[in-house]
């Protein structure tokens, strides 16, 4: 089956590069960028596959066993636009070319000085051989980074004014993980890339670990009465696990549940709760531009809410 879909897919993307991407780097005379066209074709492929399996998957779930019940759903619309775009469009073809050639440059200028970076295989042999193994290892380590940067962005008053974006939805649903601040966007991208160029991740696998651990993110903001038990809570983020991470009273700095993938993160560290219950979500002090408006007048909600916070954290130094 998975040789099928990858034999289908590589099609759809060699159609899309000959007929679609070529055409259009030839016009603009960018025929040096040539040998990654039909990567960033693939890339795209999996990443509406991707949002296609998240909404056969999720949507039914949030239909029959749904948490809330709205009348109006015009915030969720602006949601999927937020996925659509990060998942087929601009972030899966942009992570993979701005990682693409920060690898190249990198390994290239480390080798010119006598040193071969590391793979993960390479610091652990045994790993050699077992793709899937690496590959949940991989997820793991950026996961653990994720946890960090998320709890970090909810540490700091002016981070967390451009992260409030993402906790302002009072109708959070599976379409809700990717409605993000384009400059938090950023933050995440290059905190992952310098994670993943640590590591050593293939360039093509960094794209579509990030597919894959959106999945399980696109899951666990969905708006479904579902938790994995209490075993299974403690494997994998669900839907019960995340919502009190979204819940009105753990906006801001009093929050837990950081894990984006794995709860193991957040047990470790002493920031688990695995309560039985399934609170409103949103954020109070966020502007309701941040909450209900469009997409440009959540990224502007959110830029003048980061300098509001920004100046009143300076104030706050003053005095201290």
């Amino acid at each position: 089956m998975l040789v099928f879909l990858d034999r289908w897919f590589s099609m759809l993307a060699g159609v899309i590069d000959t007929y679609a991407i070529l055409p259009v780097l030839y016009h603009f005379g960018w025929m040096e960028w040539e040998e990654l066209s039909f990567d960033w074709a693939l890339i795209g492929v999996y990443g509406f596959f991707a949002v296609v399996v998240t909404y056969a998957v999720c949507w039914p779930l949030e239909a029959f066993f749904p948490i809330e019940r709205w009348e109006s759903r015009k915030t969720v619309f602006v949601d999927a636009l937020y996925t659509v775009v990060n998942r087929v469009g601009v972030l899966p073809v942009f992570s993979f070319l701005l990682f693409y050639q920060v690898q190249v440059w990198v390994n290239g200028f480390v080798v010119a000085h006598g040193y071969i970076p590391p793979t993960l295989e390479m610091l652990i042999p045994p790993l050699l051989g077992h793709p899937v193994i690496t590959f949940v290892a991989y997820a793991l380590i950026l996961d653990c980074a994720d946890y960090w940067r998320h709890r970090l962005s909810h540490t700091y008053r002016s981070w967390y004014a451009l992260h409030a974006l993402h906790h302002a939805q009072r109708q959070m649903s599976f379409w809700s993980d990717d409605r993000n601040h384009m400059f938090d966007d950023v933050i995440a991208g290059v905190w992952f890339g310098v994670v993943g160029l640590a590591i050593g991740i293939p360039p093509l696998q960094f794209p579509l670990l990030f597919l894959f651990m959106r999945f399980i993110e696109s899951l666990s903001h969905a708006n479904i009465k579902l938790s994995f038990g209490r075993f299974g809570d403690r494997i994998i983020v669900s839907p019960r696990f995340h919502r009190l991470h979204h819940g009105l009273r753990a906006a801001g700095r009093n929050s837990c549940n950081y894990g984006a993938v794995f709860p193991i993160w957040d047990i470790v560290f002493r920031t688990a709760d695995f309560s039985d219950e399934y609170p409103p979500t949103g954020d109070r002090r966020a502007p309701e531009s941040m909450a209900s408006g469009g997409y440009l007048a959540q990224q502007m909600g959110g830029l003048q809410f980061f300098v509001q916070e920004w100046r009143r954290a300076n104030r706050s130094r003053r005095r201290t």
